[in-house]
Order: C-alpha cells, then structure tokens, then sequence
C-alpha cells in the first residue's frame, strides 16, 4: 500500500479558511500556509539580521508550512467557536493532536520523525513562537485585503488580531507591521518597483 501523507497535504487545498465571514476572495489552507511560511521565514530573518537574536529562518518556514495540517481531517474551526470555552478549546486541541498522528502514520517510519517534529512542535520553542506570529500576520494582512476591497466583515478581526499582534511583544512583528504591511494596502500602481 503506497503512503498517503503527501497526497493528504495536498488536500489542504479544499479547506476553506474564514468560513463564517463574507469574503472578496476566498482563501484556503495550503494558500494560508505559504504566506504563514514566508512570513516566519521573514520574521526569523529579522530577528537575526536586524536584531541580532539567534534564529533558524528556514527552519521557521517549514514548520510553518505544516502548522495547519492537522486541518486536513479537523477543517478550519472559526475562532469565535474555536475559543468559545477552555472545553472546547481543549477538546479541539486532542482532536488536532489525533490528527497529526494520523497524518505520521501515513509516513514511512524512517522519515517519521523529521515530520513530527514539524506537525508537534513545543509550544515553548523559538520556531514555534515565529510560526504562531506569522499565522497572527497572515491573518492580519487577510484582514486588510478584506478592507481594501469595501468589505468591512473583517473590521473587528482587524483589530482584534493586531491587538494580539501587539500583545506578542516581538521587535520582529513590530518591525514587520511598521517596514511591511503599510504596502499590504497600496494599490498595484501604488506599489514601488524601483531597483535602487
């Protein structure tokens, strides 16, 4: 029998993320985890270039790659249900940890381990703290794309989520939201492409 872990991840796909809002463009979960990936990759880079902390960019990239995997078999639970209460929050957290097991068990046992790593990260690791960052961003600049085009369904999202943002306290992200995200709002016309 041939491991289905890869053609699973390319399932990620058809989960539709945002699923209770009105939304200009729809957004799916492998579409989220690309940017997710770029955005810890750029976070990471930040850190240790900029502030000259010790990071692993491409490290951050990969695990963010896989921070929503476990989607594949749970989908997308909107945040309001999501975090409604510590026992839904708890039972959503076993159901998710379930399904990262069963997306390693699709492995070959060899490889096992280089992907658990990526689908149960500790909470407490650096790399962990950049993917839940970039995921925050993500979702952030999702946001402002929403606004721009007149769709005021992501207003209160906005500004909850640049609220958690701020509440990271991470030089990283508030290097990223004052050098990065204003051009998230510009128009293509409007976006530099000049090569100094």
């Amino acid at each position: 029998m041939p491991y289905s872990f890869f053609a699973l991840i390319s399932r990620m796909r058809n989960i539709t993320r945002w699923s209770l809002m009105r939304n200009s463009a729809v957004e799916n979960v492998q579409e989220h985890s690309h940017m997710v990936a770029v955005l810890a990759h750029a976070l990471a880079v930040i850190r240790r270039d900029i502030f000259g902390l010790d990071a692993n960019p491409e490290k951050a990239a990969a695990a963010a790659l896989f921070h929503d995997a476990s989607e594949i078999f749970t989908g997308d639970m909107p945040t309001p249900i999501k975090y409604f209460d510590s026992d839904i929050m708890s039972a959503y957290k076993r159901v998710e940890s379930i399904a990262s097991g069963k997306l390693l068990a699709s492995l070959p046992p060899g490889i096992r381990r280089s992907y658990e790593l990526l689908l149960s990260p500790e909470k407490s690791d650096d790399v962990c703290q950049l993917v839940i960052a970039a995921d925050k961003l993500a979702a952030y600049i999702k946001c402002l794309e929403e606004l721009g085009t007149g769709n005021l369904e992501f207003r209160l999202a906005a500004e909850q989520t640049l609220n958690k943002l701020s509440s990271l306290n991470m030089p990283e992200v508030s290097y990223f939201l004052e050098h990065f995200v204003p051009a998230f709002e510009l128009t293509l016309d409007e976006l530099d492409f000049s090569i100094d």
